[in-house]
């Protein structure tokens, strides 16, 4: 028997015995826990090494160099459509052509008027007159939608449609331009 400090006695064999069932239970339960980690580690290994047998980690470094290309291919692009969009604004965008007889019942309409604006409705109109004796070209400079020069009727209806920004209706195009100006402004 063990006696302790005279509050109680307990038989020794109980003692052994329950102390040997705790050290069984720990031995059973470190087992299992070996036994879980090195499948575990197992499982951690084939993942790692992928299917192919290329490791996770050179397929992430992999894709990291890709991810930092397109990055940098990202960037260029963007630079390139900046520029892109800056130089338009410099190119004629809108276009008024007028086809008509200058000289009547000459042959046809193969006389023209045609205007080519930049956005800043900046730009030229060419006149072309063909007639029997030869075709004549003129050239006038525009300014902000305006010629400084008197201009005939088909070249104002050129200037027209292309200060518009759609080739034909001329007043239909105008109205479309204001409703977009005011949509915009509204937002």
């Amino acid at each position: 028997m063990i006696d302790f400090y005279g509050l109680f006695s307990v038989d020794a064999a109980y003692v052994f015995t329950g102390m040997a069932a705790v050290t069984l239970i720990s031995l059973i339960i470190a087992i299992i826990s070996i036994c879980k980690t090195s499948s575990m580690k197992k499982k951690y290994k084939e993942f790692m090494s992928g299917s192919d047998g290329t490791s996770i980690e050179e397929l992430i470094k992999g894709n990291l160099e890709d991810v930092n290309q397109i990055k940098k291919l990202s960037i260029k692009n963007e630079n390139n459509i900046k520029d892109i969009y800056e130089k338009m604004e410099y190119t004629f965008q809108k276009i008024g052509v007028v086809k008509y007889d200058a000289f009547h019942e000459m042959g046809g309409k193969l006389s023209f008027a045609l205007c080519m604006l930049d956005k800043l409705n900046n730009g030229y109109l060419v006149n072309v007159m063909h007639s029997n004796n030869g075709c004549f070209a003129y050239v006038k400079e525009i300014v902000d939608g305006q010629s400084y020069i008197e201009l005939g009727e088909e070249e104002q209806k050129a200037l027209d449609e292309a200060v518009a920004g759609r080739t034909g209706d001329a007043i239909l195009g105008k109205k479309v331009n204001e409703m977009l100006e005011n949509s915009g402004k509204n937002k």
